[in-house]
């Protein structure tokens, strides 16, 4: 567990106070960053703040500024900036309940475990995770971190609770936009159907760690040979993908269904259990 919590507090249920703490759920482990080289002598660019027409500047002369119309800003230093910022409370009251599908998967942000803070508090703490797996409920409330204020999801996971950060309604944009000059015909039956099958022979349980970013393992692969060849640069053979030829080789839709129903399965994929049962009960939140 990490040694710092992101937040420290409690959880209010009515007259229930529980004593928590909030640690990251997830981590940037896959992501591979690049600085950029001044190839002649091999030194990392910095970057100077500069202004057109006067060059660079010193960092005390910049204040911030909101853009209301091209060119029109509105100044703020950071003290008007800090006055608004709210102070940072170190209870998370429960202020509605909702079912565990309710709240549209666009709106989660990002995942927090929930940790009681001592043994004390681990019985209220289980109190709470059991009531809202057994209602099958989510609680929704507002964090304030770091002068922000936040909207979060509290669930029930395993033995313990997830705290989620969502997304406010403005952050998100409206489906109807992007899926307007989609049509409402429904498809064929039989291609339905043969679509189905293959869903269900495909099913099975989810594991991440079955899943590997292929691009970032061979971009490691292309550093350490490069790295070992000691400065001399190597690139690795990669293979092109052949250009899909148009026209006359247009699949058939009913076809490539029924031949990828009879495919037989990719070495390393799970099938379902039993191929005649419907797909294996999972839960899934609500998308737009």
């Amino acid at each position: 567990m990490p040694a710092r919590a992101y937040w420290q507090g409690q959880i209010r249920l009515a007259l229930v106070s529980i004593p928590v703490e909030i640690y990251p759920a997830t981590r940037s482990g896959a992501a591979i960053s690049f600085r950029q080289i001044h190839e002649p002598s091999g030194r990392p660019v910095r970057y100077e703040k500069v202004v057109p027409g006067i060059g660079a500047i010193d960092h005390d002369d910049i204040v911030k500024g909101y853009e209301l119309s091209k060119g029109n800003y509105v100044l703020l230093d950071e003290d008007e900036i800090e006055a608004v910022r709210l102070e940072s409370k170190r209870t998370l009251e429960l202020v509605l309940f909702v079912e565990n599908d309710a709240i549209d998967i666009l709106y989660y942000s990002k995942p927090y475990y929930v940790v009681p803070a001592d043994e004390l508090a681990e019985e209220a703490y289980v109190v709470l995770r059991e009531a809202l797996k057994r209602s099958r409920m989510t609680g929704v409330g507002q964090l304030s971190v770091r002068g922000q204020e936040q909207l979060v999801a509290l669930r029930a996971c395993g033995k313990g609770l997830i705290l989620e950060i969502l997304r406010y309604a403005d952050e998100v944009n409206a489906a109807t936009s992007f899926f307007r000059g989609i049509g409402t015909d429904k498809p064929d039956s039989e291609l339905l159907e043969l679509a189905e099958t293959l869903i269900r022979k495909r099913s099975g349980e989810f594991n991440a760690a079955d899943f590997r970013n292929h691009y970032i393992d061979a971009l490691k692969r292309v550093i350490d040979k490069k790295a070992k060849s000691k400065g001399r640069r190597v690139l690795e053979d990669v293979e092109e993908p052949a250009a899909a030829s148009r026209g006359s080789n247009v699949i058939d839709l009913m076809a490539a269904l029924k031949a990828s129903v009879d495919e037989k399965p990719r070495s390393g994929a799970k099938e379902s259990k039993s191929k005649a049962k419907s797909a294996p009960k999972t839960t899934s939140r609500k998308r737009a």
